[in-house]
Formats: C-alpha cells, structure tokens, sequence
C-alpha cells in the first residue's frame, strides 16, 4: 500500500523530558480543511520541543532506524521509562478503506559491556535507548468489511515474539523455524535500539508468511511513511546553519521513483555529495527557485557542479556549491543571512505539503530568522490550499492572527496536562489578544504561562551587576 496516505491524528506524551502528561488531537474540529496544521505555542521550557522530539522518534521507530543514545536523556528525570502512543491514520484509496492505527512504544536506559576480554570489571560501558513495550492496535473502515479496534501486535511478554496468540498464528503461522527466527530478531531489535516489528527482520517474515492481505498493507503503508513521507526537523538544523552547514530536507518522485532525505551542504567550502544525490539537489533547487523568487523579490539559489570526487567510503561523488543570484550577481550563499538559509533548508518540504495529501512534516521553531509577515502569509497560504499536514513550534504570534484557531494549541505550566486548546474563543475574537489577555487574566482550566515579576527581574540584573563588580 505505497499509495496510502498516511496522517498523524493524535500524540499522547508520558515521562518524555519535562512532560508528565500531555495529549494533542490534531484534528481541526472547527472547519473542515485538505490540510492539516498543528501550531504549538508556550513560553521557553514548557514542552513544545518535546512533541517533535516525539514525533522524531516516530519516524525512527518506523524506518527501522536505531534511536540515538541521546534519547535516553529525554526520558523524565522521575521516571526510568518514557512513553509516547500515536494515533494515525492510513487511507487507501484504491481500495476505499481507511485504517485507524495506535502505535505505542516505551524507551528506557540502558547500557552495554564493551566486549573486553581481560576479565576485569572495569572495561567500561556504553549507554544507549532502549525500545520496548510495543503495542499496535488496528480497526478497518472499508466498503467490503469492517474491523473493530483490536490489538494486532504486543510485544511486551519475553517468550513469544508477540501476542495475540490467535493474530500470530494467523500471520505467522506454527513454524518452529520462524519462531525462533523472530525471538533472535526481536532481542537484536532491543540490542540496536531499534523497533522490532517495523525492523527489516519482522518485516520480511511477514512478507513471506503473511497471508492476510490487509495486514501486509496496513504494515508497508506505515514503514513507507516513515521512510519517504515523515520529515522532522528539529533546532540541530538551526545549529548546522550557524556552523556553515546547510541541510536540505526533500521528498521529491522522478520516474516512478521517490526520492526523500537530508543532503548536507557546506556553505564555508565545497561539498562532496553522493552522485546519485545529484539530480535530486538540482530538481529541488530548480522547484525551489519558483517558489523562493517570490518569497525574496530578486533571489534564487543555484548549484554550481565542481566535477568528480571520491566520497570516503571510495564511492563516486559529487563536488558542488551552492550560490545565491540576486540583481545578476552571483555569490556563495554563505553570505545570505541566516533567515534566508533557514527558508530555503525548509521551503522544499513546504512546497510538497501544499502539493501531497501524504507528507507529514514536523518543524522545530519554523519562526527562527523568517520574517514574521511572511511566516504568517506562509503558513496562511498552505492551511487554505495546501493537502499535506503540517506540524511546527514557534515564539512568533503573527500565526494566530492567520490561521484558524482549530489548527492552533497551547502549552500549559501544568507537566501532568501540558497540551490543551484555548476555550471560550469566539469567531470575532483575534487569537493573538486572546492569548496575551489569558497570560495575563490566566481565564483557562490550566496556566499558560508562569508568571515573572518585572521589579524582581530588574533587581536580579543589578545584582549580577554588582557581582561582577560594575
């Protein structure tokens, strides 16, 4: 089911970094919308960052990728484990069914023996992120037959691969074989961090031994998803801008073939790219330009191609380096401002979710460096006609003034209820004055912002002050 499409409607957030609890529908209850936006507002600290670190280790989990040993520290300081349950919804089409889907996943600490042989206790350890606790529920709701919400897969008891039993009989069947086969496959799942039933192991049994059509659609529409369709991006982009790095995120198709990743780009000296990457840097560039010269009056980027370079791993590369052309000069793009090179990192993606109902792209701060009436016509332009589904943090309130306030929520200074949606709106009212109006008369069920106090914070400057001696 490559063609499916695939939205995130829900996230439900335990222990991860400093949210306790928190629960979002991404559903626009207000109007009906193609698009679907989700922006996230709070002040500094309050778990707006968590949510795309979630959704980070989503598709992680889904691309069979192994989750990086920093995640272990995203794990809430009062727990020893996090848990985060996703609420998704997978539609085909072709077929007139759509499937509702809960993925749910737990990550806890752990650590690995370095492997020395010496004997002695002090080799050293290793620490990485465990995934475990893996529960995929399912219902159908198709013209032929449908399916009531039912577990599908459940990893958490150690014997078996998973349970039901029933479900595994039915997928599996009662090889001894490919029993054994998926306990090696799930404890090697765990020992690389890495999901056990989206992992290439458990994916291909089930390939070859899954006779139920919809659960093998259901499985390659979600690990399409995660590979091609799901992008997030989070501050460490911002961090490689500022170190003269510039990483391009793209999903693109040519020929039948997709084409989706991050290539990094050099901007202080030439960079070395794999050859195959090439033609996907120059449609990306060329589809960007139409768009980009309407956002900067004047600007467009282009590739200069620097010939042949072997990449480390002895593979042919690319050698290129991208320029900015504005007033008919042509400079290194390093030299553009930093809120220049953030639209472009992310202006490909923007351009897919205004065009494919399928893409899902999640985007840390997208305010950072973009002016903010631009942001806000953006992000005004992609909720009327766009068909992807957007999800983004920001400090900038110009959106609440531009989009509908269903495709807004907000952080709470409550950690056991940090996600909620402003009530008692009124269509005449502006979201913006709202949300000042409620930081300042705090009118909603819960808190959304802590309140500072102004003599207090002019004494703490004088103090520092005076301590340094000044």
């Amino acid at each position: 089911m490559t063609n499916a499409i695939v939205r995130i409607e829900s996230i439900e957030v335990k222990n991860f970094k400093n949210v306790g609890y928190g629960y979002l529908d991404f559903e626009n209850t207000k109007k009906e919308y193609k698009s679907s936006i989700l922006g996230l507002y709070g002040q500094n600290g309050s778990g707006k960052t968590a949510l795309i670190d979630a959704l980070e280790l989503l598709r992680l989990a889904l691309s069979g990728r192994s989750v990086p040993e920093y995640f272990a520290d995203y794990i809430n300081v009062e727990s020893d484990h996090a848990t985060v349950k996703y609420g998704l919804s997978v539609r085909n089409p072709d077929e007139n069914s759509i499937f509702t889907v809960f993925y749910e996943v737990s990550i806890r600490r752990d650590t690995d023996d370095l492997g020395e042989n010496t004997g002695r206790s002090d080799g050293g350890t290793i620490r990485k992120t465990m995934l475990f606790g893996e529960v995929l529920s399912y219902a159908c709701d198709g013209t032929e037959n449908k399916v009531r919400l039912s577990v599908l897969f459940d990893t958490r008891p150690a014997d078996t691969a998973f349970i039901p039993k029933a479900k595994y009989n039915e997928i599996i069947g009662k090889s001894r074989e490919t029993a054994t086969n998926l306990l090696v496959a799930k404890r090697l799942a765990g020992t690389t961090s890495r999901s056990f039933i989206f992992s290439k192991e458990f994916m291909n049994e089930l390939r070859g031994n899954c006779k139920e059509r919809r659960y093998l659609c259901l499985m390659e529409g979600l690990v399409n998803f995660g590979n091609y369709e799901l992008f997030v991006i989070t501050t460490r982009n911002a961090g490689l801008i500022n170190m003269d790095a510039l990483p391009i995120a793209f999903g693109c198709s040519e020929e039948k073939k997709v084409s989706a990743g991050s290539v990094l780009v050099k901007l202080d000296e030439p960079s070395v790219i794999p050859e195959e990457a090439l033609s996907a840097v120059h449609k990306v560039v060329d589809n960007m330009n139409v768009v980009l010269r309407q956002l900067v009056p004047g600007l467009t980027i282009g590739v200069k191609d620097l010939g042949t370079q072997l990449l480390s791993d002895a593979r042919p590369g690319s050698r290129i380096q991208l320029v900015s052309n504005k007033n008919s000069r042509e400079i290194p793009l390093k030299y553009e401002s930093d809120g220049i090179k953030k639209l472009i990192s992310v202006l490909q993606l923007l351009i897919v979710i205004y065009n494919k109902p399928s893409i899902t792209v999640a985007v840390d701060e997208l305010d950072a460096g973009i002016f903010e009436y631009l942001l806000g016509e953006i992000l005004r332009i992609i909720s009327e006609k766009g068909r992807g589904q957007l999800i983004f943090t920001s400090h900038n309130l110009r959106p609440l003034e531009t989009l509908d306030k269903g495709f807004i929520a907000f952080t709470t200074t409550n950690p056991m209820n940090r996600y909620i949606r402003l009530n008692n709106v009124k269509t005449t009212n502006n979201l913006r004055d709202f949300y000042y109006r409620d930081i300042v008369l705090g009118e909603q069920s819960e808190s959304v912002y802590e309140p500072t106090n102004n003599s207090e914070i002019s004494l703490a400057f004088r103090e520092a002050g005076m301590r340094d001696g000044r």
